[in-house]
């Protein structure tokens, strides 16, 4: 592009690029639009189908083909960022994502709209571990660098919450509006871009290795989607979900094996070896792992059994959100006091403590407790993911900084997928045996109402009467107890992460 000859230097001496505030602000609002595109559509459903009459698996593919194509691409971005300069990657992300999400709005068919859904995915991917990067690249100072990573964290996660709100204002509009928000936002921060980012050290002497490129894209697909489909087995049975699981494995591994080979790897395994690097990546897997699967079972909590609907369930999880933005800027200042280990450990067992009264206090019936246990999870969260972030981006080299931003980015993805299966599932099996049978009943009636909540509550509406509220009323139950066992499993793992990570990180 010809624009990057008008970039400005990369950076001053001192404390890092003149406007590196300014820069701040541009990266996080282009996180902002990928993270809320992610979840945006979970309100905007029933509109959408009214409108374009998907099939179930075609519906299925419009929410999750999003993920699904950022999670593999990111690694690739990455080091493709690092070779031909992040700046040029970040504005042809702009063109493409604003294009996509045109695309999206007016999409005529469900198959349109699958494919501009995952046009979107990839211009997401290419913007993502830019964002990182660049923020390692324009702070050179660590002191203002933990400030800028907490504000991205934060942003991050708040993207993610705050997404089905964003839907479900703008779906009373037109159900486009999700997607045609994006256009004249991008048109903004487009020429912005241009003048603010500076320009990456272009490295084209490094060989850039093609078949890695498709075993880490192939290989995470595999293994995102076994993720997913374990969990909701929505288009394939579990034994199908788990070969396809291994399959992804199994590309990861021949991925793994040929880094290892090359004389110039196309991600740098040996950053594995640092301790404090995977440990890092560890933490993040984890946090997110608990954010994205327990907020999705909170949700599900309540507009099924409070009877919320999907925006109120949206502004009630508000104190989630704030409490996580206060958390990245608070993180920020704790940091450099307390040191690595206490701030990313400390704040996955906050997580944990917040969760413990949900099954001690029946917070069920008092929502002032349940806000309360939803800022120490957004609090504790953040503060865990800036001190993992930190510790990712400080522990590799300034030339690395991509890769090592698009693996963190990748276990932020990954994260939140095997959060929504490992957890749904766990939920699923526990619901099932937990609702006994209601006399009046049919047999069959009864086998679909052990499917999900959601399947009894349309089978009590066709029964009706006091068989159906009490069926309901049954299975409302059964749900609650099956969430109170998916939170003692995320306790157990939020605990036992948080002893681990302060046994393998040093202070400092």
């Amino acid at each position: 592009m010809t624009v990057t000859q008008s970039a400005p230097p990369v950076r001053t001496a001192g404390r890092g690029h003149p406007e590196r505030w300014s820069i701040l602000v541009l990266l996080c609002l282009s996180l902002l639009l990928i993270t809320v595109d992610a979840t945006v559509l979970h309100i905007a459903v029933p509109a959408l189908t009214a409108a374009l009459e998907p099939s179930a698996v075609q519906l299925l593919w419009i929410i999750d083909v999003y993920s699904l194509v950022v999670a593999p691409l990111l690694v690739m971005f990455g080091t493709l960022g690092d070779r031909y300069g992040r700046r040029r990657l970040v504005l042809a992300g702009f063109v493409l994502f604003g294009l996509a999400s045109a695309g999206a709005a007016f999409a005529p068919t469900p198959l349109t709209l699958i494919l501009a859904r995952a046009l979107l995915g990839v211009g997401g991917a290419m913007i993502m571990p830019a964002t990182l990067s660049l923020i390692r690249e324009v702070f050179t100072d660590r002191r203002e660098r933990a400030v800028a990573l907490g504000v991205w964290s934060a942003v991050a996660a708040a993207g993610a919450a705050v997404g089905p709100l964003v839907g479900g204002l703008l779906v009373g509009l037109w159900w486009g509006a999700v997607f045609l928000v994006n256009v004249p936002i991008l048109l903004a921060l487009l020429p912005a871009a241009v003048r603010l980012l500076p320009e990456s050290p272009v490295r084209r002497d490094r060989p850039w290795d093609a078949v890695s490129a498709v075993l880490s894209v192939f290989g995470v697909l595999a293994l995102a989607f076994g993720l997913k489909e374990a969990g909701s087995g929505s288009l394939m049975p579990l034994w199908a979900a788990t070969l396809v699981f291994l399959a992804g494995l199994a590309l990861l591994a021949a991925f793994v094996r040929r880094q290892r080979l090359l004389p110039v790897p196309f991600l740098d395994i040996a950053l594995f070896r640092r301790r404090a690097f995977t440990t890092g990546v560890l933490g993040v897997l984890l946090g997110v792992f608990a954010l994205v699967g327990l907020q999705l079972m909170l949700a599900q909590y309540l507009q099924l059994v409070l009877g919320d609907s999907p925006v109120r369930a949206a502004l009630r999880m508000l104190p989630l959100v704030i409490s996580a933005v206060a958390g990245g800027l608070v993180a920020a200042r704790i940091l450099p006091r307390l040191g690595m280990r206490a701030t990313l450990s400390g704040g996955l067992a906050l997580v944990a403590l917040a969760l413990t009264p949900t099954l001690t206090w029946g917070v069920e019936g008092h929502p002032v407790m349940l806000a309360v246990c939803f800022v120490g999870i957004g609090f504790g969260v953040q503060v865990a993911l800036l001190a993992a972030s930190d510790t990712i981006m400080a522990s590799v080299p300034e030339s690395r900084a991509g890769g090592a931003a698009a693996i963190e980015e990748t276990a932020y993805e990954l994260g939140a997928g095997l959060g929504v299966a490992a957890l749904g599932t766990v939920t699923a099996l526990a619901y099932a045996p937990g609702l006994p049978a209601v006399p009046g009943v049919p047999a069959g009636g009864m086998d679909q109402a052990r499917q999900s909540l959601a399947a009894a509550a349309h089978v009590a509406g066709e029964i009706g009467g006091a068989t159906g509220g009490a069926l309901l009323d049954a299975a409302r139950w059964a749900f609650v107890n099956a969430l109170h066992t998916t939170v003692v499993v995320s306790v157990v793992l939020l605990s036992l992460t948080a002893v681990v990570v302060a046994a393998l990180l040093s202070r400092d």
